[in-house]
């Protein structure tokens, strides 16, 4: 159901607005604030669960693991972050099929070499075309109805031309959406919108002091995106917001003076449905 309401939007035109979560607390937030997609974030899922950057460490059962667990609270469609598949075209697939037990709406799959990092970290390399490509096929021949949406990375490694080309071919493979990270400048967005856009959906990734200027979801869908992300945005709102926290805590001995800016114990069952969830229970007593 999921996937069917995120490709409808994306047919009709409609510009998707996602924002960044990595576990389900942080997507049943999301979700109740009224956001009509999600972004399991991999860079997200290693800082939360590792405490560590994203240069692939996390590993597939992680992914799946946590994506379960948000889809089995949420109801709104999940874009899930595949890194490179895990491995060659057979862990692709054998990632592709989890994913999309797990209730994945488009799994994104990237051509970066091993170990990947993050799009926006320096240091970066890319497999061959070919092998991309074989990944994706397996990607597509393994996928029910699970859309697919081919990142490259080749721009910080082989320049823009060199993306751009790269993309063509993993849209020739026939996937659903295509993601060029790291694009540097507005002249480069407008490049793959002017490309791309009226073909395909395109991804924009919005990472606060990264790469890509960040612009508004409105400012984006205007030059031709229908798939904008935030996916780190929320994990560096958090860490802010701990710090601020925790400093307080340990200067005062108290939390009385952050109480204005926390849930009290009411408050955040409020959040997660705690008289909701007893009520369902009191009904097999």
């Amino acid at each position: 159901m999921t996937v069917s309401l995120l490709k409808s939007r994306l047919d009709a035109g409609q510009s998707v607005l996602a924002p960044g979560v990595y576990d389900a607390l942080s997507a049943l937030i999301a979700e109740q604030a009224g956001f009509e997609a999600l972004y399991l974030s991999g860079a997200s899922i290693a800082y939360s669960r590792l405490g560590r950057s994203d240069v692939g460490l996390t590993t597939y059962s992680e992914v799946a693991d946590t994506l379960a667990r948000i889809t089995e609270r949420v109801s709104v469609p999940v874009i899930v972050d595949g890194d490179t598949g895990f491995g060659n075209a057979l862990n692709v697939q054998r990632t592709v099929r989890g994913f999309e037990r797990a209730g994945a709406a488009m799994i994104q799959i990237e051509d970066q070499g091993f170990p990947k990092r993050c799009g926006h970290l320096a240091g970066k390399t890319v497999v061959p075309v070919a092998e991309m490509c074989g990944k994706l096929r397996a990607a597509l021949d393994a996928r029910d109805n699970t859309l697919i949406l081919a990142r490259t990375d080749a721009l910080a490694v082989e320049g823009l031309d060199a993306a751009l080309e790269r993309a063509e071919r993993y849209l020739e493979c026939g996937v659903d959406a295509i993601f060029v990270e790291a694009l540097r400048t507005e002249e480069q967005l407008d490049t793959a919108c002017a490309r791309f856009a009226h073909r395909v959906p395109l991804l924009a990734n919005m990472v606060e002091g990264g790469q890509t200027p960040v612009e508004s979801a409105q400012a984006l869908a205007e030059r031709g995106f229908r798939i904008v992300i935030f996916p780190g945005g929320t994990s560096r709102a958090v860490a802010h917001m701990l710090q601020g926290y925790y400093g307080s805590l340990r200067q005062h001995g108290t939390t009385n003076p952050w109480r204005d800016r926390m849930l009290d114990f009411d408050g955040l069952n409020d959040v997660i449905g705690t008289t909701e969830l007893l009520a369902v229970g009191k009904k097999y007593q």
